[in-house]
């Protein structure tokens, strides 16, 4: 369990240690959804949430970079991974705890996996638009669909998965305009509900991540560009911060 100061934090909500490698596994599933959430990127981005830095690294040419994390050895481990990139700030941040030390706003927020943690998903929401442009957006990438919900989400905390129609109702709870809410992964929705869900076992394994990585997920990217599935094992969601009047 974390503590008030947030050690601990990345362990609890991801079931992963500090030194955990398993992330090199995922790979083309972190570039698919680079792909998915940069498109709505402004050229100053603050992430909640970032962990390890693992979906970060992925962005280059900013103008302004903040990572951010609750847990402060993700934060010293984020400034030392970060050290070269002068556009990069690795900064703690709680959300319960705003204001925070985060410096003036930025174009876009983006939270991966971090939503389904908080209870008060729409007070969430608030305060992450208080750090947003007015008219910046903000990108958030949850689990998709309480049908998939077993025990690994409540080994990490994970409150609620979501469908579109939760999202988009937690995004207009907090005062903000959904520009795109819709459901992604559609295989690997499939596949976690029969391997995880149904099978068993109750996180996912390295060699299963990988098989994963290499043989599904470029076949989900090929095929959800073309379509929008009906279901996913993800939801992906845009918010617009109102422009001030």
């Amino acid at each position: 369990m974390s503590d008030q100061t947030g050690v601990g934090a990345f362990r609890q909500a991801t079931g992963r240690d500090l030194e955990d490698v398993s992330g090199q596994y995922q790979r083309r599933y972190r570039a698919y959804q680079f792909e998915l959430i940069s498109r709505h990127c402004g050229p100053s981005v603050l992430e909640v949430g970032a962990g390890l830095g693992e979906f970060a690294d992925q962005f280059t040419g900013l103008r302004r970079h903040v990572v951010t994390d609750v847990d402060p050895d993700c934060v010293a481990q984020l400034r030392r991974r970060f050290a070269d990139r002068p556009e990069v700030e690795a900064r703690r941040l709680d959300l319960h705890g705003l204001p925070s030390e985060t410096g003036p706003p930025v174009s876009t927020v983006v939270a991966v996996n971090v939503l389904e943690h908080i209870e008060q998903d729409s007070a969430a929401l608030e305060s992450m638009a208080r750090l947003v442009e007015p008219g910046g957006r903000i990108v958030l990438w949850v689990p998709g669909y309480m049908q998939l919900y077993g025990d690994f989400d409540r080994l990490v905390g994970h409150v609620r998965r979501y469908t579109p129609t939760t999202l988009r109702q937690a995004i207009v709870g907090a005062g903000l305009e959904p520009s795109e809410v819709r459901p992604v992964n559609l295989l690997g929705a499939i596949a976690w509900w029969l391997v995880v869900r149904r099978g068993g076992v109750g996180s996912p394994r390295p060699e299963l991540l990988q098989t994963y990585d290499r043989f599904v997920v470029p076949i989900t990217r090929a095929l959800e560009s073309r379509v929008t599935p009906p279901f996913g094992q993800s939801v992906l969601g845009v918010a617009t911060v109102p422009a001030s009047t």
